[in-house]
């Protein structure tokens, strides 16, 4: 057990969010620019909070906590 506990990630607190059980959600990516292309059902889509895959979840969550 370490003596001191380690600082947290300050870039992937800003990049994920824990729920009340748990999970690690994120946003989807490339909604920043080049919108005019993608159609309203693909942005629409691109809006959603996405659940983070357990395997993935697994090596940021140390980081966060």
């Amino acid at each position: 057990m370490s003596k001191y506990k380690l600082k947290s990630s300050k870039s992937i607190l800003k990049r994920f969010k824990i729920t009340a059980t748990g999970k690690l959600v994120r946003h989807r990516a490339c909604r920043s620019h080049l919108l005019c292309k993608k159609t309203s059902q693909h942005k629409q889509k691109l809006r959603k909070v996405v659940v983070v895959k357990y395997v993935d979840a697994i090596s940021l969550r140390p980081k966060i906590i």
